[in-house]
């Protein structure tokens, strides 16, 4: 029987914090989708893992069996599956750099070229992950590195460096009525259907809707997307409306969609992220220097 090793994963959170509204946070997923797959772990083994109760989660004796054994090997299991993809990356002297939409913005190239001057040999491999993947693959050992939009689920793991920060705008349909107005304040929008990231990004999801920012008000969703160019079609289509970095009215301009300044909403932060064991690795901390030293001169003196 295999066991997929996300579920070990919400196992182990759910049983450190017994709460699954705790466990959920932690893991920036949503509370349904967690429960979910607790149940689908316990099928699978045949077992009941916790008793439930309105005090929270308790382990059973199943459960505190399994508690033992699974965190040292989630952590071998990690360390394998980073050390096997990274070892495959140094071979071929390549840095898998993984990155959400504009990752640095218009510093990207400067950063890369910066790179290749420093370590001469090595290439800077872009790898643009979906929206779905906020961690941009270092999460899963896809990446050695990553430009990163934050918060984003796992960042208490990684050693994350702030690179920039930019105002978020709100992206419409031209033809939509608020398209008319230079600057729109975000209690405005409270009421208009989002475009939306997938429910399991959890946090990462609530960010870019603002649904901390709402004053209690609730988030209407209009349709949910992976991929920018999904993000795009559906505001163009009328769909709904989102919350964009600044930075997106120049990488992400379409027909059929415009950016308007939004007041009220806190901006967005970008960083650069890696795991701890890479703190010594001299060609990727050559990266996170270049990543450093782009930063406009406001943002490395705060």
């Amino acid at each position: 029987m295999d066991v997929d090793t996300r579920l070990l994963r919400y196992f182990v959170a759910v049983a450190e914090e017994g709460s699954l509204t705790h466990a959920a946070q932690r893991l920036f997923v949503s509370q349904p989708a967690l429960t979910k797959q607790i149940k689908q772990l316990e099928a699978r083994l045949g077992t009941t893992l916790f008793t439930r109760s309105r005090t929270g989660m308790v382990l059973t004796g199943s459960g505190r069996a399994l508690a033992k054994r699974v965190p040292a090997l989630l952590v071998d299991w990690d360390r394998m599956l980073r050390e096997t993809k990274a070892t495959a990356s140094r071979a071929a002297r390549v840095l898998r750099v993984g990155f959400i939409a504009s990752a640095a913005n218009e510093a990207t190239p400067h950063i890369v070229a910066e790179f290749a001057r420093r370590q001469p040999g090595w290439r800077a491999e872009m790898r643009q992950a979906s929206w779905s993947n906020p961690s941009a693959g270092l999460a899963e050992g896809d990446a050695d590195v990553a430009l990163v939009r934050l918060p984003f689920p796992g960042q208490n793991a990684l050693r994350v460096a702030m690179l920039l920060t930019e105002p978020r705008c709100v992206a419409l349909a031209e033809a939509h009525p608020l398209a008319a107005r230079d600057v729109i304040p975000f209690r405005d929008l409270w009421d208009e259907p989002f475009v939306a990231a997938p429910p399991e990004t959890g946090r990462w999801r609530e960010y870019w809707l603002a649904a901390d920012e709402r004053d209690g008000r609730p988030v209407r969703v209009g349709a949910v997307t992976e991929q920018p160019d999904d993000w795009l079609s559906a505001i163009a289509n009328g769909y709904g409306i989102a919350l964009a970095p600044e930075s997106a009215t120049r990488f992400y301009a379409r027909p059929g969609v415009t950016y308007r300044r939004v007041t009220g909403v806190s901006p967005s932060r970008v960083g650069v992220a890696w795991a701890p064991a890479d703190d010594a690795n001299p060609v990727l901390q050559d990266f996170v220097r270049c990543c450093l030293e782009s930063r406009p001169r406001h943002e490395a003196t705060t």
